[in-house]
């Protein structure tokens, strides 16, 4: 389904209702949006998606940004923002009607180097704590998949180490290009190889939308990676180590 298609008025209202394309853009992870203290403003791959999305319809972009995404997933679900830019999860998927994915990133594991520690099937162990940024996909994640270790959560997913460091925990968790820069950043931490999950980062709107505007933007998504517009924003923003998602023909779910 081609974004190209004319935009009637009904597909408009539903996409946004207010008039404007109000995008909720996440700062907690770093492949998708960092903060521009320059300009003042959010920049990035999801930001670079929305500006589009916005030029498509022919409509002002308003950027509600957001530190976790635990925050940006409400601010979509409780339709405070018209879409936005989320790992996908069955969780969220309550609320959400999600394209595909257009990104795939890596989840890994910090240690210290002095961790017994080795590969990432040792970590859901009894008396081991892993933080978590609160709300993550790693978060939701984690608490289905785990059964031994507890999870310890972070405000932030850029806090995590920090706070990892700060509260004596034995495993941080989270996207492997920040866990690597904090590691790059801090002494004595250590990446596990390899990774614990994939994360399928889509875009997403309320389900109370409809199917037709949910097909609308599977239709966009699939373009922009057809296109090669995924890949080229993911250059111009230096974003090593995720990969542009295989085209599917799904419809939103």
């Amino acid at each position: 389904m081609s974004t190209a298609m004319t935009i009637d008025n009904a597909l408009r209202s539903a996409l946004m209702p207010t008039g404007v394309l109000r995008a909720s853009i996440n700062l907690g992870n770093p492949i998708l949006a960092n903060w521009d203290t320059g300009n003042q403003r959010a920049r990035g791959v999801s930001v670079d998606l929305a500006n589009e999305l916005a030029r498509r319809l022919g409509a002002e972009l308003q950027p509600v940004v957001f530190d976790a995404a635990g925050k940006s997933v409400a601010a979509v679900t409780g339709e405070e923002a018209d879409v936005g830019f989320f790992a996908v999860d069955p969780l969220r998927g309550e609320g959400l009607l999600f394209t595909a994915p257009y990104i795939l990133i890596e989840g890994a594991y910090l240690v210290r180097e002095g961790s017994a520690l080795r590969a990432n099937e040792e970590v859901d162990a009894e008396g081991l704590r892993i933080m978590v940024g609160k709300g993550s996909a790693y978060d939701l994640f984690l608490s289905r998949e785990l059964q031994h270790a507890a999870i310890v959560r972070a405000n932030t997913s850029p806090a995590v180490v920090d706070e990892f460091i700060a509260q004596g925990v034995e495993v941080a968790a989270g996207v492997r290009q920040q866990l690597a820069a904090d590691a790059a950043r801090l002494p004595g931490l250590r990446l596990l190889p390899g990774r614990f999950m994939v994360i399928q980062q889509a875009m997403g709107l309320p389900r109370s939308r409809g199917t037709e505007a949910a097909n609308f933007l599977c239709g966009f998504v699939e373009e922009m990676k057809a296109t090669g517009f995924v890949a080229d924003a993911m250059a111009r923003h230096g974003i090593e180590g995720a990969l542009v998602a295989p085209a599917t023909k799904n419809l939103a779910g």
